[in-house]
């Protein structure tokens, strides 16, 4: 049987400057920057959020690409595997897509972004009074996050230790949600013989 194979980007897109008015896009991933090119930053963006089979990238990439008179100069399947080789693009394999999808989460941590009030309020206003966004719109875009009772416990831990997915699973699974030492850790994700259970 044929694995199945699915892929998503990693990373965070932020904006450098250089100069006085040049900026440019970079892809911050492990406290590095990464520059990509027009193309490159359409397959990154188009996988940004999303997990996409290898067949399903190209179809995105198309969509994103339709404002890019003349910038596609190279078949996306390069661009793939030039951001897959720099591990901006991440992959999992398996017999299902469940498995797939499972080998792609489970490497893969979650870092919380900061909540500050003074930023989003910073932010806020820039919307409103830079953007000319309306304030009732404004306004749904910076409501308190409403998360569920898992969601809640999966952020509780985020902020704790730099986890796994998988061992974010595992922990939530014990009813974990306090991690006051390495050795509360271990104890609950590898047990005794210091394999994942």
């Amino acid at each position: 049987m044929e694995q199945k194979k699915l892929y998503t980007a990693v990373g965070r897109l932020s904006r450098q400057t250089e100069g006085h008015c040049q900026s440019y896009p970079v892809v911050m991933l492990g406290g590095q920057d990464y520059m990509l090119d027009v193309q490159e930053l359409v397959v990154w963006t188009a996988l940004n959020w999303r997990i996409c089979t290898w067949e399903d990238i190209p179809l995105q990439c198309d969509k994103l690409a339709s404002s890019l008179n003349g910038c596609i100069s190279r078949p996306w399947d390069a661009c793939i595997n030039r951001l897959l080789f720099r591990g901006l693009l991440v992959s999992g394999c398996g017999e299902t897509e469940y498995d797939a999808l499972y080998d792609l989460l489970s490497s893969l941590g979650i870092i919380p972004t900061s909540d500050s009030v003074l930023l989003r309020g910073a932010s806020f206003l820039k919307f409103v009074f830079s953007r000319h966004i309306p304030v009732k719109q404004a306004l749904k875009l910076f409501r308190k996050d409403q998360r569920t009772d898992y969601e809640s416990r999966v952020m509780r831990l985020a902020h704790q230790a730099i986890l796994s997915t998988a061992e974010i699973i595992k922990c939530v699974e014990q009813g974990v949600t306090v991690l006051p030492d390495e050795k509360t850790l271990l104890e609950t994700v590898y047990g005794q013989g210091g394999h994942l259970l």
